[in-house]
């Protein structure tokens, strides 16, 4: 064992010397814990309006089956068909004889209501639109040019909901939400209302009536009707139009039509042949506040009033639109996320059935250096070397201590094994101790790893063999999570194992590797010189060196059968802290090496392909990836259960078959995939916050600190896997 002070040459470390920077601003904290909130409070906010406004509701629902007439007053069964019961008598109304009310239900409709309406225009004929308010929130504009048109509005509810299947509560919500659309959509407010699914007084039933009573209590005249063309069944203009035609000459008529809920095109020509002839054969058309001798039964609302519409309808409204982007991006995310196992899948089953080529040169069989940086790791130190002195491959091992205060460079001595060295440098960050270890390094060759990792015996020799093609500069191994046993270990083991198995072998197959993880990585000494070493100007240093070595012209390879165990965080605090370093070291490194998107050679196909990959997988797809969850839970609370959660069973299949081939493809036992669910719940949430903050910090020009991990060396080797590979 030889002990050297500091690298021969006598530089210090490289600047900016030590990492332990000054905390965050806290104005810049506030940004980064602000902006994730009020856009949580947005979406939530905006999902909840649609949900109870849109959603919520079944719209066009099947009618339940009618009751018994049991407590409906004989008076109203018997009696006309417009009721105003405000006063607590119920008093029924008529049209008076050759009278005709032409009523229309379910609009506004932005193609079908404007038709209706210009045709009764032009024939000077006023007509009672009852208007659902949804409708009126989505085409204001054509609630607007009905009321201006000096035709009446009625209330048709919000959602098209049966009333008498709704709780007090769901009924007053509905009329509640109503009235704010016609305030806000068309400055007035109506007390005349017609409940869906009614029709005539004598088919009133015993739960109807009870809403009628309620409806009454709030001061509204319920308009039914005498009789119904069926238009909605579409059986022709001309029979539309004589099932309008009074029956009885002498006694006028309400008639039931639709301008809205689908195609209306046979009700506007019904129109057309209906008015002209009941003009010749002597009728008149009115309103219903005409039938009940009251000047009109729609109010203009105050400014408050209006406000407050005008607030409920542009909330409705981006709402309503936010959400069709939300769907819209949605159908993106299942795209991508579909679109990329599969390539994954099918690329990497390839690259692991490929037959080596023919070797380009002897096996390597000549020493290797290996460097290793630490800091503070009293725990894990001794295990890392003893497992690379055990190697069955020749190597020399440096010990970079880098600045420690817990003794690590005297527990790595106290070892007294003959290939170790330990050099003491003072704190300057991993890159300057990696530095310091590759100018001591005697050999050519040079690996690098973590001081929280263990290697297998075999693992140097087959991180080597790459090299005897002289166009490799740098290679890959295959890291694993050394510490499993708890819940949070395997969910790490499980992503570890598909983004090795999975990404590396697609990443190698396409001769764009973005990354040799800190890990387990191999180097020419001379490409290393070529790429200008390591540098600090990132979070990543091992992204940042991986894409300096493409631009310089290296070829990077992946070998799956160099194992190493690593120490993965054993908090989510600790996690957090780790993602958020490889979140943002990443996004820095793929911004300073942008320039190999328009650069030559294999620099610029690794810019164009590795680089436009790792934009679109690691950053864009995460950052819409919470839409899964996000409207899962949505669908759950306001759409359909049943598909909400066979749609998001589909989503985990796919992530169920991918890490099922990631695992058989590395030798992996299946047995950690049970928590592969659980991972999709709550791992899962983690790293998309983490991605999103480190995209906020990156927004907001803040240098994040190199953040150091508590390690406690209780990885374990475990049997070694038979990855199929090259």
């Amino acid at each position: 064992m030889r002990r050297r002070p500091r690298p021969p040459d006598g530089r210090p470390p490289e600047e900016p010397g030590p990492r332990r920077t000054r905390a965050p601003l806290p104005h810049r904290h506030r940004f980064r814990v602000l902006v994730p909130l009020v856009l949580l409070a947005f979406v939530a906010s905006v999902l909840l309006v649609e949900g109870l406004t849109t959603r919520g509701f079944a719209g066009d629902q099947d009618r339940r089956a009618p009751h018994s007439a049991r407590g409906v007053p004989r008076e109203v069964t018997g009696g006309g068909p417009v009721v105003d019961l405000t006063d607590g008598v119920p008093r029924d109304y008529r049209a008076p004889a050759r009278t005709v009310v032409l009523t229309f239900d379910d609009g506004p409709d932005p193609t079908w209501t404007p038709r209706v309406r210009a045709v009764l225009d032009r024939h000077d004929v006023p007509g009672t639109f009852f208007v659902t308010g949804q409708q009126a929130v989505r085409h204001p504009g054509v609630l607007r040019q009905v009321i201006r048109s000096g035709h009446e509005i009625g209330v048709h509810t919000f959602s098209h909901r049966d009333l008498a299947t709704q709780s007090t509560g769901a009924v007053d919500r509905e009329l509640a939400l109503t009235q704010l659309a016609l305030a806000g959509a068309g400055g007035v407010t109506s007390s005349l209302i017609r409940m869906p699914y009614s029709s005539t007084t004598s088919a009133l039933d015993g739960p109807e009536w009870a809403v009628a009573k309620r409806l009454a209590d709030k001061g509204y005249v319920l308009a039914f009707i005498d009789q119904d063309t069926q238009d909605w069944r579409r059986p022709g203009a001309r029979a539309i139009a004589d099932a309008a035609v009074p029956r009885d000459p002498d006694r006028g008529t309400i008639v039931l039509l639709h301008d809205a809920g689908g195609d209306r095109s046979q009700t506007v020509e019904a129109l057309e042949i209906l008015v002209p002839r009941l003009k010749e054969q002597g009728y008149r058309f009115t309103t219903l506040a005409d039938v009940v001798g009251a000047r009109s039964l729609n109010r203009p609302v105050g400014t408050e009033e209006l406000w407050q519409g005008r607030v409920f309808v542009v909330a409705v409204t981006v709402s309503a639109a936010t959400v069709s982007v939300l769907g819209t991006l949605l159908l993106v995310v299942g795209v991508l996320v579909l679109g990329r196992a599969l390539l994954l899948i099918v690329l990497a089953r390839h690259h692991a059935r490929r037959r080596p080529g023919p070797r380009r040169g002897p096996p390597v069989t000549r020493p290797v250096s290996v460097v290793i940086p630490a800091y503070n790791e009293r725990m894990c130190i001794a295990k890392t070397v003893r497992s690379l002195a055990a190697s069955d491959h020749p190597v020399e091992i440096i010990v970079v201590d880098d600045g420690s205060d817990d003794g690590t460079a005297d527990i790595a001595e106290a070892l007294a094994l003959p290939s170790v060295t330990v050099v003491r440098t003072p704190n300057g960050g991993k890159p300057a101790a990696l530095n310091a270890g590759i100018r001591l390094a005697s050999h050519d060759l040079i690996v690098m790893l973590d001081a929280d990792t263990v290697f297998a015996p075999s693992t140097v020799r087959r991180l080597v063999q790459p090299f005897a093609d002289p166009a490799v500069g740098a290679t890959a191994g295959n890291a694993k999570v050394g510490n499993r046993r708890r819940l949070l270990g395997r969910w790490q083991h499980i992503e570890y194992v598909m983004g090795f198995a999975l990404e590396r072998r697609v990443y190698d197959l396409l001769r764009c590797m973005p990354t040799i993880p800190g890990a387990v990585g191999a180097f020419r000494a001379e490409a290393l010189r070529d790429a200008g070493l390591l540098s600090a100007d990132t979070l990543a240093e091992d992204t940042d060196l991986t894409m300096a070595l493409h631009r310089a012209g290296r070829e990077v390879r992946y070998v799956p059968d160099a194992l190493a165990w690593t120490e993965a965080p054993h908090t989510l605090r600790e996690l957090w802290r780790q993602r958020y370093r490889w979140s943002y070291g990443t996004m820095q490194a793929a911004w300073k090496h942008r320039h190999a998107l328009v650069e030559r050679g294999h620099a610029g196909h690794f810019g164009r392909i590795g680089l436009s990959l790792l934009a679109l997988f690691q950053i864009v797809t995460p950052l819409l990836a919470p839409l899964i969850d996000v409207l899962t839970v949505y669908g759950l609370v306001f759409g359909d259960p049943v598909r909400t959660m066979l749609a998001w069973t589909g989503v985990l299949a796919v992530q169920t078959l991918s890490a099922a081939c990631a695992f058989r493809l590395d030798g992996e036992p299946l047995r950690p995939l049970w928590a592969l669910p659980l991972q999709q719940v709550a791992y899962r949430q983690v790293m998309y916050l983490v991605l999103l903050q480190a995209c906020l910090t990156a927004v907001n020009g803040y240098r994040l600190p190199w953040q150091r991990l508590r390690h406690s060396g209780d990885v374990l080797l475990p049997p070694q896997p038979s990855p199929r590979g090259p």
